[in-house]
This record gives structure tokens, C-alpha cells and sequence, in this order.
């Protein structure tokens, strides 16, 4: 394995600085985009990490070495960085791990119009190039380096996803986990009429509260409590560069990445009829159901923004979701939003007289497992041999992304990690203790199929 192997991953750069991640590899990776964009400019943002200032530094320099020209956009959320790069057509780099520790860092990366660089569309070769110019002396850094403040801007496009004359007085509290939402979420909600109580502001990298990933229980327990204690509407749960969002209804009660998603799913129909909805393959049944209710056309994909972005290109879809808490958007250039999400959310509530909980009842139509990781030493090996054994017995099954096996009254997917010795389940069934007999069930023949290898 070589040293650019350790860190690029399916669909972004991402690993631990200084051992796997510093700055020479980010001068190589600056240099490999400004040959592979084939653009004279590339916008550059980071989130608070301490890391990101010289990492940024070290690919901008790369960049500026090769003829191209750096636009700084400092520090940002991941989609407003997809946002600059959409409104500026041009190609964009990303500083962030995302929801990952203080000791990560990692690039995520776009061509021109926030379109996605994924294995398929260009990180195969952006790493290869990289590897060839690693330990290469630096040329001289002549292209022009400039600072630009779109912060205004991109307040104002989220904003145009609503009916802000619509927006009434409600409680909401967020919590931005010290990560890049604490910079969004004043920007974007000033002005509107929400009491909106924000915890964990500050700009910190070192995350000194809680992790900032949301879809784990346990990092929604401040939140959960300050949703009660100031009997808020919503609480909203932002992860490490702010793309992503997750709800917290006014009972504290965690909604699911795949209800938010029929939940969003809907109000787009409503206001555009016949429109195209994406949901990838782990979302709940339900996406697909509402959107076929509704009169829309639903689309499932398989899990990433690069192939979700794509295909949304490709099918002209108004809107994707998936369970991870990631929502696109054809108006946002195809890429997703955190706090676009969050404020049709809060658009709703202001459409109606009833709490959010009542809104989503609709939608509780099923009990799914969230994602369940299992450690195995040959994960494709045992996907196939359980593939097997359900082909066998006449199971419907298909391969769109892993292995989806469904027996009608319940269903599950079982998907190799990209990046680790996992194997990543989903279930889904009628109720919570049907879906936890299930669980157990695939998690029994998971461990039986490891052990035989």
C-alpha cells in the first residue's frame, strides 16, 4: 500500500495528520487536482480543525505551483463550499473529516457546478498523478492566491428554498458540536423569526463537548435534553462540517435519516407535482411508498454522493435522500445540505398547527436496525456465501449496491465497508420486535459464515 492509498478513500481523501495525512501529500494532491480540473481558478475552504490551516496552505500552494489560481474561502461549511463552487463554476476543495476525531483530517473534492469526483469520475487518477509528483521539489508558486467572502451569498440561496413571508416564531434549538455549524446556522437564520439557542458554538476542532456525529444516540443526549428544558419545536443536529442534519422532534425523540427524508420528499412534491425523488438503497420503504402516493417518481441508488449526484443529473430529480442524513438538491447545484434541510423543515412547521412528531406520523409505517457493523476477516466472501444460502431457499435478492435480500414483510441489506474489514447491515420489518428477531437472525448466519472462512 502506498502512502496516498492509506488515504483516499470511495469518495474523498481522509486520514490521520501527520502519519497518514501532511502537508508534502497535500502539495502532490493540490498539483494532481490543478492537472486534472484543467480550470484556471480552484476555491479552497477548511472547517475549524487546527490542522486544516497548513494542510489548505500546503494543496493551495500545489495548485498556484501549477498555473492555477486559489480562491480562499476560509472556513466553511461543506455545502457552502459546494454552493461557491456551483455559483462560481468552479472546481472546490474541502478541508474536513467530517464527523471524524480531532486527529483527522481529509479533503473532499468537486469539478466546476459542485459535480462530484469519485472513483469513477476522476480520484483514481488524481491519486495516481499524486503519487508521481510526491517527494518532487516544489516550482515556484507564481499563480495568484485571493480571499473572497461568500458567506452573504449563501444565506441568501438556502433561504430561497422557502416562502420566508410563510416562516412563524418557533423554539429551536441546534446543536453544532463546535463544528462548522456554528458558523452557518447564525448566518443563515438572522434575520428570520425563530429563537433559535445554539449549542456548542464555537469554532473548536478539538471537539471538547461531543463528537460531532450525529447519527449516534448518545451524541444527541445534550440536545435531547435542551429540546425539553426549553420546550423547543425541533432540535437540530449538525455533524463536523455541517452538510449533514439530523431531527430532533419537541418530545426529544431522534427522527430517522429515512423519515426526514419522506418527510422533505413530500413537501418538494406538494410544490412541484410529478418531480423525480431519489433514496438510496438503505432508506426505509416508506420513501419510495409516499413518493409513489404522491404522484412522484422514485428512484432508488446505491449509497454516496458521487453516484447520487450523478444520477440525479442524469434523471433531472427535484430531490435525494439518504438514511445517513445526506439531502440533495437539484437547485443547490445536485449537492446536499444540512441547513437547507433543516430550514423545509422548520417551513413546514410553520405551515401547520401541529408538532412535528404528528407531522411525521404518517410516515412511522415501519422499525428499521440503523446500520449495524459486524467485523469479519473476508467480508466479500461472506456476503457471497449468505447469497448464496437465500438464492437457495428462493429468496428475492439483487446486487444494486452489496446485497439486498427481501422476504416481503421484511427486508435487509448486507454492504462491505469501502475502507475497513466490516460488513455494514440494514433491516427493516413491520415492527421493532420483529426487526430486532430479524437482526439477530442475520447477525447468527454473519458470525457462522465468518468463522467458516
Amino acid at each position: 500500500m502506498t502512502r496516498m492509498d492509506q488515504v483516499f478513500k470511495a469518495y474523498d481523501v481522509r486520514g490521520t495528520v501527520p502519519d497518514q495525512l501532511d502537508a508534502d501529500m497535500c502539495r502532490a494532491i493540490g498539483r494532481a487536482v490543478a492537472r486534472f480540473a484543467k480550470a484556471p481558478e480552484i476555491l479552497v475552504a477548511r472547517d475549524m480543525r487546527e490542522s486544516g490551516v497548513e494542510l489548505s496552505k500546503a494543496f493551495s500552494d500545489g495548485v498556484r505551483t501549477e498555473g492555477v489560481a486559489v480562491t480562499d474561502l476560509g472556513m466553511a461549511s461543506t455545502d457552502f463550499l459546494y454552493f461557491a463552487s456551483g455559483r462560481l463554476d468552479a472546481p472546490g476543495a474541502m478541508f474536513t473529516a467530517s464527523h471524524n476525531p480531532a486527529r483527522y483530517n481529509g479533503i473532499k473534492l468537486c469539478l466546476s457546478g459542485a459535480r462530484p469526483i469519485g472513483r469513477d469520475t476522476g480520484l483514481d487518477e488524481i491519486e495516481a498523478t499524486a503519487e508521481s509528483l510526491l517527494g518532487e521539489p516544489l516550482g515556484e508558486v507564481s499563480a495568484p492566491w485571493r480571499a473572497r467572502n461568500l458567506l452573504d451569498e449563501w444565506a441568501e440561496h438556502v433561504v430561497s428554498f422557502v416562502n420566508r413571508a410563510s416562516l412563524r416564531p418557533l423554539i429551536v434549538v441546534a446543536d453544532t458540536a463546535n463544528g462548522m455549524g456554528g458558523l452557518v446556522v447564525p448566518t443563515v437564520f438572522s434575520g428570520l423569526p425563530f429563537s433559535v439557542d445554539i449549542l456548542f458554538p464555537e469554532l473548536d476542532g478539538n471537539f471538547p463537548n461531543h463528537p460531532a456525529d450525529p447519527i449516534q444516540p448518545e451524541n444527541l443526549v445534550d440536545l435531547k435534553a435542551a429540546v425539553l428544558s426549553r420546550g423547543a419545536d425541533v432540535g437540530l443536529a449538525f455533524d463536523g462540517d455541517a452538510d449533514r442534519v439530523f431531527l430532533v422532534d419537541e418530545r426529544a425523540q431522534p427522527v430517522s435519516g429515512s423519515l426526514t427524508t419522506a418527510l422533505v420528499a413530500a413537501s418538494m412534491l406538494k410544490k412541484h407535482p410529478g418531480e423525480t425523488i431519489l433514496y438510496n438503497l438503505i432508506c426505509s420503504h416508506v420513501v419510495p411508498e409516499v413518493v409513489t402516493e404522491l404522484g412522484g417518481t422514485a428512484i432508488r441508488t446505491r449509497v454516496g454522493h458521487s453516484i447520487i449526484k450523478q444520477v440525479m443529473a442524469e434523471t433531472n430529480a427535484i430531490f435525494g435522500g439518504e438514511h445517513s442524513g445526506h439531502y440533495y438538491y437539484r437547485e443547490n447545484f445536485r449537492a446536499d445540505s444540512g441547513i437547507i434541510t433543516a430550514l423545509l423543515v422548520l417551513e413546514l412547521l410553520s405551515l401547520s398547527d401541529r408538532p412535528l412528531s404528528e407531522l411525521l406520523k404518517p410516515f412511522e409505517r415501519y422499525s428499521d436496525s440503523g446500520e449495524i457493523n459486524t467485523e469479519v476477516r473476508d467480508p466479500a466472501a461472506t456476503v457471497e456465501a449468505i447469497a448464496a444460502e437465500e438464492e437457495g431457499r428462493g429468496a428475492s435478492t439483487d446486487r444494486l449496491d452489496g446485497l439486498t435480500v427481501d422476504h416481503g414483510d421484511w427486508w435487509y441489506n448486507l454492504r462491505p465497508s469501502n475502507t475497513e474489514p466490516l460488513l455494514r447491515l440494514n433491516v427493516e420489518a413491520a415492527t421493532a420486535e420483529l426487526c430486532a428477531q430479524h437482526v439477530a437472525e442475520v447477525q447468527t448466519r454473519i458470525k457462522a459464515h465468518a468463522r467458516a472462512k
